[in-house]
């Protein structure tokens, strides 16, 4: 698996770059600080449309409003377990590596999409660690409005709103081989 991990991103590399760390965010389903606000929220969304799906299946109505609240239903399932699901996966097909020169995010989900930051040129950086010392590293501002989310994707959104090594082990020895090459960069 390392092997596997490390040779996707060394195929990345230029002529003269050395990876100097990678690593793949935690695997498997996870809750986040958000979800106190997002799970009540997706249960009242999907209660209510499923609720009133039923009422408008079982009552006759015209087909026009049977297809109505499909779509309704289709996002509260999404927010209500869906979305536990696709950050899973999300998570175990993303790579990351740290260079000489950049940090490297590689997403083979849905095809290949690779984020690349010039570490010369990065000019925010927060480390958010955990007591277990697990954390995340966050490259870049958030945009705002981005915490009540918790990072919460819905498909077709992209990978992230703000690129991060999210949800790493040895998150502060990650930040420091990262702040370390920067300095090595300038």
């Amino acid at each position: 698996m390392w092997n596997e991990q490390k040779q996707l991103l060394q195929s990345q590399l230029a002529p003269n770059e050395r990876l100097l760390w990678f690593g793949q965010p935690r695997v498997g389903i996870v809750l986040r600080s958000s979800d106190a606000f997002v799970i009540p929220f997706s249960l009242l969304w999907g209660g209510f449309a499923i609720f009133w799906e039923a009422g408008v299946l079982t009552s006759g109505a015209p087909f026009f409003f049977i297809l109505w609240g499909v779509p309704f239903v289709a996002v509260g399932l999404y927010m209500i377990f869906g979305r536990f699901i696709i950050d899973a996966k999300r998570r175990s097909k993303t790579y990351y590596g740290v260079t000489n020169e950049r940090v490297i995010i590689v997403s083979v989900l849905f095809g290949k999409k690779i984020k690349s930051l010039d570490l010369r040129t990065l000019s925010e950086i927060s480390l958010d660690e955990k007591s277990d010392g697990s954390g995340t590293i966050t490259f870049g501002p958030a945009p705002g409005g981005y915490q009540w989310i918790g990072g919460m994707q819905f498909p077709g959104r992209g990978q992230q709103y703000v690129p991060a090594f999210e949800m790493i082990q040895n998150v502060k020895s990650v930040y420091e081989t990262v702040r370390s090459a920067q300095r090595q960069t300038a």
